[in-house]
């Protein structure tokens, strides 16, 4: 009887092992499966952000099992921010302000936040200062100006600083406004300003709008002063906007930023695999003009921040090594 009782418990066990055998495999299962919904924070409902965005998440959606909602969101900071609440689980930030807050620098003053990572850089936004002003010609001639520099703890605001800082100036070496890129082109319209900080794609349809019937001018940037913002700031990288692009007598030598996804750090690697691949194994098919600036190499060029694994994993079959945590 004895014995009966000790087979009877030995093939309790391993009913017992097999079940929690199963309970793990199917936990280590939906963590890596990319049969999720994502909700992917986007920007202002007239901005590239959420145009792209909600292409993008369409693309997506209908090419994987991930299926990606992008909503309206105020932008790179609020981004990072509905990330850590949970609020979002993807999101467009500008380099610059994913650097911030990585490492807890300037509008995120000490907070640092590292719980996201990075899925892919996509395009370019340049740091234009525009005016109307033919005399004002360099960085440096805009001391004792009136300048607009974005609002106050802005991603502009911070931009123009680096960027005056370069030159050797500071924000009390100017007349200091904080408007936003309408309000920015309405007063150099106005004359009530002398020159402004826009920091977005080129064309921008604010500073298109303000070349109608007047000559546009942007300020342009020598290339030591490139290096040297780059050197210690190396999220900036060196554009050139074609004279085409404005009607401005000449190229013009600024520098940008990218335009980049990150994700939650717990997302599935399942998940961000498909977002990748959905999106730059089809660029053809994407329904904006801004697939035209998308390339693998440029998606995978992020060296501050690493990367989310599962965009780690589609990068290295295109056998190309990213920084991961």
């Amino acid at each position: 009887m004895k014995r009966i009782i000790a087979m009877l418990l030995a093939v309790m066990m391993v009913f017992a092992l097999c079940a929690c055998s199963n309970d793990t495999s199917d936990d280590d299962t939906a963590k890596n499966d990319g049969n999720v919904d994502l909700t992917f924070a986007t920007g202002g409902e007239q901005g590239t952000y959420y145009a792209f965005g909600t292409v993008l998440a369409q693309q997506v959606s209908d090419k994987t099992d991930t299926n990606v909602t992008a909503i309206v969101s105020k932008g790179s900071q609020a981004n990072v921010e509905d990330l850590q609440a949970n609020g979002a689980q993807l999101a467009f930030v500008q380099s610059d302000v994913m650097s911030y807050a990585y490492n807890g620098e300037k509008l995120f003053d000490g907070n640092k936040i590292t719980d996201f990572s990075v899925v892919a850089a996509l395009y370019m936004e340049q740091v234009q200062i525009i005016t109307l002003d033919s005399s004002i010609k360099t960085v440096a001639d805009l001391k004792g100006k009136t300048v607009s520099i974005g609002a106050k703890g802005s991603g502009v605001y911070f931009n123009a600083l680096d960027l005056l800082g370069a030159y050797g100036l500071s924000e009390d070496d100017i007349k200091a406004e904080y408007l936003d890129f309408g309000d920015s082109a309405d007063s150099l319209k106005d004359g009530k300003i002398d020159a402004a900080f826009i920091v977005a794609g080129a064309p921008t349809p604010a500073v298109q709008d303000l070349g109608t019937g007047r000559q546009v001018y942007l300020v342009s940037l020598d290339k030591e002063h490139v290096d040297s913002l780059i050197s210690s700031s190396p999220y900036y990288k060196e554009y050139t906007i074609s004279k085409d692009v404005y009607g401005t007598p000449e190229d013009v030598t600024t520098v940008a930023v990218a335009a980049v996804v990150i994700a939650r750090n717990d997302v599935s690697e399942a998940a961000i695999y498909n977002f990748v691949s959905a999106i730059f194994d089809n660029i053809d098919e994407i329904g904006h003009a801004k697939k035209s600036e998308l390339s693998i190499d440029f998606a995978s060029s992020i060296t501050d921040v690493p990367y989310h694994p599962g965009a780690a994993k589609y990068f290295a079959e295109k056998d190309i090594t990213v920084k991961t945590a």
